[in-house]
C-alpha cells in the first residue's frame, strides 16, 4: 500500500509538479496527454482510458469499473490526493470504490475527459450532478484555477438562473441528487428564480383560462412545487393565482378518488392493502395541498375541497387536517353538487381495518356531511344571514343528498332523520324535495316499523307541499295514516286559499282571471274527485273491519253454545236415570220383550232427551 502526497518541489519547472511516493520522488507533468477524446468501452461495465501509459489505478463507480491513470485524478481531485489506493489483490476487483458519487458513472465519465483535458460541453439537464459530484471529489480552486467546481457554479448562477425552462430542469435533475442539492442549495435558488419569474410574468388568471407556468409547474416533485408556491406567497400573488395553480397540481396526481384506484387483499375477515408506498406518498401529496391552501373563500372551489376530503379520509390523514377541509368546504356548502357531496365510507390507511359492524357497511360518509352542513349554519350564524338565498340552496342540495343516500339499504333512519331535520324551518320553501327523499327511504326499507314511519314523517311539513306532493301523497301507502290525514287537510286548506286568491285577482285583472280560473276550477275539481275517492276507500275499509268484527263474534258464539251442550250431555249420561233406562233396554233385549215396549222406552228416552 502507498500514499501520495503533493508536495511541489523548488528544482522542477513552473509547470511541473514533484509527486513524493513514499521514499520516491517523480517529476509528472501537469498535462497528461492522452491519445484520443473517448474512453474504451470493452464491456458494458468496464470502460479503459485510450492511452500509450499503462493505466494504474481502477475505480469503480456503482457497477461500471474505469481503469484510469492515478496522475491526472490527483492534480485535480483533493479526494484522491488524501485517499489511500488498494492496489488490486486475490480478492478485489478495484482500487477504489465511489458508489456514493453523485451522478454516477455517466457523470464520473466526463469528470475524468475534465481530468485529461478532454473537452467536455456543460448542459443543463446534466450540471446539477457535475456539480455535486466534482464538491464530492473536492475539485477546487486551491488545485487549479478554473477547477470544475467554479466552472459548473458560473454555468448555473448565469445559465440557468436566467432561464425559466432551465430552472425547471435542474429541479428535476435534482431529485436523484439528495442530499447534495440540498446543502449547495441548488434546489432553493432554482425554487427562488421560479417563484421571482411567475410573480412577475403572471398577474392574474383571465376569465379561468390556466396560466402558462400551470403544466410546467405540475411535472415538479411536490416538495419542490410547495417551496415554489410559499415564495409566491411571500411575494403577494394573488390568492386566485395560487389556488389555480395548486388545483391544476392536484388534478394532475390525484386520482378522481371513486374507490377503483386502490387494490384491495381481503383475508381473514381484514382489509390489507398490497402496497402501502403509493399511498403514503398521496397522503404526502394531500396534506401539502391542503397545507398551501389561501385561507380566502374564492381561492379554490367546493368541487375541489370536497375532493381533497375524499382523498383525505380515503388515505388516512391526519384528523386536523380532514376537519380543516371540513370547515373549509361549510363556508361555501352553496356552490357544491349533490355527486361531490357523496364521500365513500372508507378508509386505505395503513392499518388493517376490521369489517365488523353493521355501520362500516354503510354507502356513503353521512357524518361528514353532517359536520360540514353544521359548519355552513354556524357561519350564516354568525353572518346573520339566514334569510339570504345560500340556505335556500344548500337545502335543495340537502334534498337531493338525502334522496341519494336514502337508497342505501344499511342506512340507520336516526342518521336519515338527524341530517334531515338540521336545517331551521325557514330554510326551505317547499317540502317536496324532502317528500321524495322519505318517500325513497320508505321505498327501500319497506320493513320499517310503524313507530319510525311516523317519527321520520314528522321531519316534513305538510302545509309546504305542492298541489302535485299532496295529490301523490294523499295515495301514497308507505306513509301512515296520521301523515295521509295531514296531507288531506293541507290539500283542503291549499284549495280554499287557492279559490280565495283567485276570487281577489278577478277583481283586478278580469281577462286574466278567466283563464286561471278555469284552470283553478278543474284543478278544485280534480282535488276534490280524489278527496271523495279517497274517503269512500276509507269508508270501505271500515266497513270491511266491521264485517269482520261481526263475523268473529258470531264464530265465538257458535264455539260457546257447542261447548255448552256437550258439557250438558256428558251430566245427563253420568245421571241415575239414564242409566235406568239403559239397564231396562238391555233386560228387554235379553228377555226379548215385544216392540212395543222398545217403542215406549225410545219414547221416554226422546222425552228425558
Amino acid at each position: 500500500m502507498m500514499k501520495l502526497s503533493v508536495q511541489p518541489q523548488s528544482p522542477a519547472s513552473d509547470s511541473d509538479e514533484i509527486y513524493q511516493a513514499d521514499d520516491q520522488r517523480i517529476a509528472i507533468p501537469a498535462r497528461f496527454n492522452a491519445t484520443t477524446d473517448s474512453f474504451e468501452k470493452n464491456e458494458h461495465s468496464c470502460r479503459k482510458i485510450m492511452s500509450q501509459v499503462p493505466t494504474d489505478l481502477s475505480i469503480q463507480v456503482q457497477d461500471v469499473t474505469f481503469y484510469v491513470h492515478k496522475y491526472p485524478l490527483i492534480s485535480r481531485c483533493g479526494y484522491f490526493s488524501r485517499v489511500e489506493f488498494q492496489f488490486p489483490k486475490s480478492n478485489l476487483n478495484c482500487d477504489i470504490e465511489l458508489d456514493n458519487l453523485p451522478g454516477g458513472p455517466e457523470t464520473f465519465e466526463t469528470i475524468l475527459k475534465f481530468c485529461y483535458d478532454i473537452p467536455i460541453n456543460l448542459k443543463v439537464n446534466t450540471v446539477a450532478a457535475l456539480r455535486c459530484a466534482s464538491e464530492y471529489l473536492e475539485m477546487t480552486e486551491a488545485l487549479e484555477d478554473g477547477n470544475l467546481i467554479s466552472k459548473t457554479e458560473a454555468f448555473f448562477t448565469f445559465v440557468v438562473l436566467s432561464s425559466w425552462g432551465g430552472s425547471i430542469t435542474v429541479l428535476k435533475s435534482c431529485e436523484s441528487l439528495s442530499p447534495w442539492a440540498e446543502n449547495l442549495q441548488i434546489v432553493r435558488r432554482c425554487c427562488d428564480s421560479i417563484a421571482w419569474k411567475i410573480s412577475q410574468e403572471a398577474s392574474e388568471v383571465i376569465n379561468g383560462e390556466k396560466n402558462w407556468w400551470f403544466e410546467e409547474m405540475s411535472t415538479l416533485r411536490i416538495d419542490y412545487f410547495t417551496r415554489i408556491v410559499t415564495g409566491l406567497r411571500a411575494r403577494g400573488s394573488k390568492p386566485e393565482i395560487i389556488g389555480s395553480c395548486i388545483v391544476h397540481y392536484g388534478e394532475r396526481w390525484l386520482p378522481e378518488g371513486r374507490g377503483n384506484e386502490l387494490q384491495w387483499n381481503i383475508t381473514g375477515g381484514a382489509i390489507r392493502e398490497e402496497d402501502s408506498r403509493p399511498i403514503r406518498e398521496q397522503r404526502i401529496i394531500v396534506e401539502s395541498l391542503v397545507s398551501l391552501l389561501p385561507s380566502e373563500k374564492e381561492a379554490v372551489s367546493c368541487k375541489f375541497l370536497l375532493k381533497m376530503l375524499k382523498m383525505a379520509i380515503l388515505y388516512s390523514a391526519s384528523p386536523a387536517l380532514v376537519a380543516e377541509l371540513e370547515k373549509r368546504t361549510g363556508l361555501v356548502l352553496e356552490t357544491a353538487d349533490v355527486n361531490d357531496l357523496l364521500i365513500p365510507s372508507y378508509t386505505a390507511g395503513n392499518k388493517i381495518k376490521l369489517i365488523s359492524s353493521t355501520e362500516e357497511n354503510i354507502m356513503h360518509n353521512v357524518d361528514v356531511v353532517q359536520r360540514i352542513l353544521e359548519y355552513f349554519l354556524l357561519y350564516e350564524q354568525q353572518q346573520q344571514q339566514q334569510l339570504l338565498p345560500g340556505p335556500l340552496a344548500v337545502s335543495k342540495l340537502l334534498d337531493n343528498y338525502l334522496a341519494e343516500i336514502a337508497k342505501d339499504p344499511n342506512l340507520p333512519v336516526t342518521k336519515f332523520q338527524f341530517l334531515a331535520q338540521s336545517l331551521p324551518e325557514n330554510a326551505r320553501k317547499s317540502d317536496d324535495g324532502l317528500y321524495r327523499a322519505i318517500d325513497t327511504y320508505l321505498k327501500t326499507h319497506p320493513s320499517l316499523s310503524d313507530h319510525d314511519r311516523r317519527r321520520l314523517c314528522k321531519v316534513m311539513n305538510c302545509g309546504k307541499l305542492s298541489v302535485d306532493a299532496c295529490a301523490h301523497a294523499a295515495q301514497n301507502d308507505r306513509l301512515p295514516l296520521r301523515t295521509m290525514i295531514q296531507v288531506l287537510f293541507a290539500e283542503q286548506m291549499k284549495i280554499r286559499a287557492t279559490v280565495q286568491g283567485k276570487s281577489q285577482t278577478e277583481i283586478a285583472d278580469n281577462s286574466d282571471q278567466e283563464s286561471s280560473w278555469l284552470s283553478t276550477n278543474k284543478e278544485v275539481k280534480a282535488l276534490k274527485l280524489e278527496l271523495e275517492k279517497v274517503k269512500s276507500q276509507m269508508a270501505e275499509m271500515q266497513r270491511d273491519h266491521s264485517d269482520l268484527q261481526q263475523e268473529r263474534q258470531k264464530q265465538n258464539i257458535k264455539q260457546g253454545n257447542s261447548s255448552g251442550w256437550t258439557i250438558r250431555w256428558q251430566r245427563i249420561r253420568k245421571s241415575a236415570l239414564f242409566n235406568l233406562k239403559t239397564d231396562g233396554e238391555e233386560t228387554d233385549e235379553v228377555n226379548k220383550r215385544p216392540n212395543n215396549i222398545g217403542k215406549g222406552s225410545f219414547r221416554r228416552r226422546q222425552s228425558l232427551s
